[in-house]
């Protein structure tokens, strides 16, 4: 299925995505379809950053809010949701504008993604449980052996990523690197905004989101999450900031601890994401 005629737009955390999404949207007769990888969760509208209540009411908005927190999705998963709600969008006459700050899935859709067999939940948990044994050098290494191309690209502390190559290499026999080698047809031809504003006033940005996102609710989503008594490892549990409030709320931490380390995790969080997108993302 030919996906022309798109419009991305990614970049870091609190680089203004969404409001240039909402302009776009309105120049264009446009919808806008989330890209984000932690806004899909349900029951963290705050704390994920989500579109305002009145911009989904004036623009139609999807793809938000699209998991459960007890669930963890994948790249794959979100392209079958995507390319479907793509066709749909085009059927009611409007300009797909597909936004977020999880480079995965714009490789996904750009035909990036190969077609890799789903990885069974326990080779999962068996190579989390060796990362936690052995820790990121140790791990790293072994990955090496079953794909050094890719134990030396991931970039240090992305745990995710270095499991995710590991599991495929293990289960597949076949190393990650050599899968998106032989990936899709790269079928997407779109119109493309990156944003990447300056560091330091990207780093403000993100500390005053978390400082917002405070204020407007996130520790009562923190603790309705904490309630449901879900697995650590799962990927709504490693939301920005959800670590962090979670250890406040359990009196663990003081809250100007948990606020200053959710910042630095979030400022640490968007400049993987800057260098991710200035490696990858062709404009």
């Amino acid at each position: 299925m030919s996906l022309q005629s798109l419009i991305l737009i990614g970049g870091p955390t609190a680089s203004g995505k969404s409001a240039l999404a909402m302009r776009l949207a309105r120049q264009v007769k446009g919808s806008i379809i989330n890209a984000d990888a932690m806004q899909i969760y349900a029951g963290l509208p705050t704390l994920t950053a989500q579109p305002e209540p009145e911009d989904r009411a004036e623009i139609p908005h999807f793809l938000y809010e699209t998991c459960d927190a007890a669930e963890a999705s994948s790249a794959g998963k979100w392209l079958a949701q995507a390319r479907d709600v793509i066709a749909q969008v085009r059927a009611a006459g409007r300009t797909p504008i597909v936004v977020g700050g999880t480079g995965l899935y714009f490789e996904a859709l750009r035909g990036g993604l190969a077609n890799i067999p789903p990885i069974p939940d326990e080779v999962r948990t068996q190579a989390e449980n060796l990362y936690a044994a052995w820790g990121e050098e140790k791990f790293r290494a072994a990955l090496a052996l079953l794909d050094p191309e890719s134990a030396g690209r991931i970039e240090r502390n992305d745990r995710q990523r270095l499991i995710r190559a590991y599991t495929v290499a293990a289960h597949t026999g076949k190393a990650l690197s050599a899968w998106h080698k032989g990936g899709a047809e790269k079928d997407v031809q779109a119109e493309t905004h990156l944003l990447l504003p300056p560091r330091e006033e990207l780093y403000a940005a993100c500390d005053k989101r978390l400082l917002t996102m405070i204020e407007r609710g996130a520790m009562a989503e923190v603790e309705a999450l904490m309630a449901r008594g879900l697995s650590p490892a799962l990927p709504a549990m490693k939301i920005l900031g959800v670590r962090e409030i979670a250890a406040y709320l359990r009196g663990e931490i003081g809250l100007d601890e948990a606020i200053a380390k959710a910042q630095q995790m979030t400022r640490n969080y968007a400049k993987r994401q800057m260098t991710w997108f200035r490696n990858r993302w062709k404009r």
